[in-house]
């Protein structure tokens, strides 16, 4: 399949199919990815041929964890805007923080927002152990760790929010630590016939 194959077959997947506009969206953020995403560091050198796979794709299937009566997200260790980028094009209801302790990344992540022209963005630098605030969905993808990023959406979603974690993305289910007072785990195993491997997602909530 080609780019827009496999966008639509996710689409299709999460029961949501895009709008052209959408399409063109997540395109031309694939294509910033490949093009300043990889010569800024980024992303590695060698992940261009799999930009919808691992990068877009692998994102946008965090909305399966992502309930239709939410309107803020907060996305922890943001980089250049993996999963939050895709997620705000996906759902423009989505009130998007992408947060991030590097300017440079930062620097990138308010340069593709601009460009896409998606307006439900706000890029923030900071350190997630100083950020105050109450958001409904915390998304986590390759920032801290798993107990870290529960204790953080125990600490900054409401109390019906969630976290959700991208554990991995191999096809052995991956271990888990106990979760810390007051989480509840749920892995669950997504996407595995519509990406090139599954995405294991961790859903946090509160007990």
């Amino acid at each position: 399949m080609n780019d827009l194959e496999r966008l639509r077959a996710i689409g299709d997947w999460l029961g949501t199919p895009w709008t052209p506009l959408q399409e063109r969206l997540l395109l031309r953020y694939a294509e910033y990815l490949r093009d300043e995403g990889i010569k800024s560091g980024g992303l590695g050198p060698h992940e261009a041929p799999r930009m919808i796979d691992r990068h877009v794709g692998d994102s946008l299937v965090y909305l399966s964890a992502v309930g239709q009566d939410v309107s803020t997200l907060l996305d922890v260790g943001a980089g250049i805007g993996l999963p939050g980028i895709p997620i705000a094009i996906a759902r423009p209801d989505l009130d998007v923080v992408l947060l991030d302790r590097s300017h440079r990344r930062c620097d990138l992540a308010g340069r593709a927002t601009r460009i896409l022209g998606v307006v439900n963005i706000s890029v923030r630098q900071g350190d997630v152990n100083a950020t105050k605030g109450s958001w409904d969905i915390v998304t986590f993808r390759a920032s801290l760790g798993i107990e870290e990023s529960a204790v953080v959406t125990r600490r900054l979603t409401r109390q019906d929010g969630i976290g959700v974690f991208g554990v991995s993305r191999l096809t052995e289910v991956p271990d888990l630590p106990e979760p810390p007072e007051g989480i509840e785990f749920d892995l669950r195993k997504e996407a595995d016939e519509i990406l090139d491997s599954p995405s294991w997602l961790l859903r946090m909530s509160h007990l």
